[in-house]
């Protein structure tokens, strides 16, 4: 008799380590997105060889997304300032290699943009020379799975190039559901073709079936330097371009200001999307910045349809800054412009 009740306080105890080790070490098909920090761009950028040594800064913010277990997952649930993404969403399928990747991607387009607007903003002698687009994935009812990869890039369809990423969604947007089309790429340094169909996407448009970023390079006489090491992401792009044109044309701009924003850089100078405003405005306001940029673009009727209550970047930010009663000055941007005019305008204030 107290041979069973030993062996069952023992299984027990190793059930208990088990379940323990389970909750919190296990990780889940989920991802938790809490508010991360904020990073003077001094720290990652230098222009013309030149230190910035005046008063206030450019800081880009970031959110913290890591993998969950079951006991992250209920902390997650009880933080208003914490979401709960599951790893397809987030990942796109992409393992966690290809996503470190897809980041690494969508940061050199960012860095590459900013340079661009930054000097030409400056009224710098530039060009940006369009290489195609970076594959980042491939739906799995587009006809291409299994034949383009993330890396590879896609440089033609039917036998056109183009100047941009937007040109080349415009003109495959435009081809007849269904029709044939062949797509030019490169992959590991080869030149390849292949053949497949117009499919209608989730967004309502025709399409290949491939997420896509610019793969480009900018030409200047001006040194230009990232040294942005494991981070990733596009939305830094309006920061870095505040950054470089500021060095370039207006060292004063930030008027000894704590400055912090979001926002990915086009071609045209436009201000696009991000996700996790209502996270970035909070890490925003703790490293001390007085003014936040956040993109406030019209919400994408489709977007509408599937979720009527959708909010533009600025209003998410706005929303937090009411929730916690944060003492920064949100700024509505749709273009880099609207950003300098308004730093300008405000000088002393």
């Amino acid at each position: 008799m107290k041979k069973n009740k030993k062996l069952l306080l023992i299984l027990s105890i190793v059930l208990s380590t088990v379940l323990l080790w389970v909750a919190f070490l296990f990780p889940l098909p989920y991802y938790v997105e809490s508010p991360g920090g904020a990073s003077d761009i001094r720290s990652v950028l230098t222009v013309a060889g030149k230190k910035d040594d005046k008063p206030g800064s450019y800081n880009f913010v970031y959110v913290q997304v890591k993998p969950a277990t079951a006991v992250q997952l209920l902390l997650a649930a009880l933080d208003s300032h914490s979401d709960i993404i599951p790893k397809q969403e987030l990942a796109g399928g992409a393992n966690s290699e290809e996503f470190y990747r897809i980041s690494q991607f969508y940061m050199e387009t960012s860095q590459n943009m900013a340079k661009y607007q930054g000097l030409k903003l400056a009224k710098k002698d530039t060009s940006l020379e369009f290489f195609g687009v970076y594959v980042l994935n491939v739906t799995e009812d587009s006809t291409f799975k299994q034949i383009l990869n993330i890396a590879d890039t896609v440089v033609s369809v039917n036998g056109k190039t183009f100047k941009s990423s937007p040109e080349l969604i415009d003109y495959v947007s435009g081809l007849t559901l269904g029709s044939d089309v062949e797509v030019g790429y490169l992959s590991s340094g080869k030149e390849l073709t292949a053949k497949g169909k117009i499919i209608k996407l989730e967004n309502g448009k025709n399409g290949i079936g491939i997420g896509l970023v610019d793969h480009t390079e900018v030409k200047s006489s001006e040194k230009i330097d990232f040294q942005t090491g494991n981070i990733g992401g596009p939305s830094a792009g309006l920061m870095f371009t505040l950054a470089i044109y500021t060095q370039l044309a207006d060292p004063d701009l930030r008027d000894g200001r704590v400055i912090a924003g979001t926002g990915t850089i086009e071609q045209d100078g436009s201000v696009g999307d991000i996700g996790g405003a209502d996270k970035k405005v909070l890490s925003a306001a703790k490293a001390g910045a007085s003014i936040f940029f956040a993109p406030n673009n019209p919400v994408d009727p489709e977007i509408l349809k599937q979720k009527p209550d959708a909010k533009t970047n600025y209003e998410e930010a706005m929303e937090a800054v009411k929730k916690d009663k944060l003492t920064i000055q949100v700024v509505p941007v749709t273009n880099v412009q609207e950003a300098i005019d308004y730093l300008k305008k405000t000088k002393g204030q």
